[in-house]
């Protein structure tokens, strides 16, 4: 899909399309990268997946994005919301979503490696060659 059918895309879908994305990165890097503790990866996702968790990835992240990725993640942050979980804030959720939105618009684009690259700069955890270069310039 091209990056203009992808913004046309409802921001809700996107997020709910990016909920799932993320889940599948943060199984592939728990499974990847065991803590040798023996706690099931479940526990440990919860570090990831959280509305806070997330919305504290935002922060690391928004001065990475691009226009276009700020577009989308603005798109989804302004979204209208339901149900805000009561562990996190009305702040923290909006800012989750508006993440989630921005991993399922890469994902319709096709920009898996981008998101990847997110997902592991927004968690602290690293990234490629490429990315600790951009970091250098």
């Amino acid at each position: 899909m091209t990056e203009k059918e992808a913004a046309q895309v409802p921001a809700a879908h996107l997020a709910y399309l990016g909920d799932a994305v993320m889940e599948v990165l943060v199984r592939r890097h728990l499974v990847q990268h065991p803590d040798g503790t023996g706690e099931h990866p479940g526990q440990r996702a919860l570090a990831y997946v959280t509305a806070s968790a997330q919305s504290e990835a935002v922060e690391r992240l928004l001065p990475l994005l691009t226009e276009a990725e700020a577009d989308e993640y603005r798109r989804g942050r302004n979204c209208v919301h339901g149900n805000v979980p009561r562990a996190s804030t009305p702040a923290e959720y909006r800012r989750a979503t508006g993440l989630e939105c921005l991993f399922g618009y890469l994902s319709l684009t096709g920009q898996d490696r981008r998101a990847e690259e997110l997902f592991l700069r927004g968690y602290g955890l690293g990234g490629d060659a490429k990315t600790k270069e951009a970091e250098e310039n």
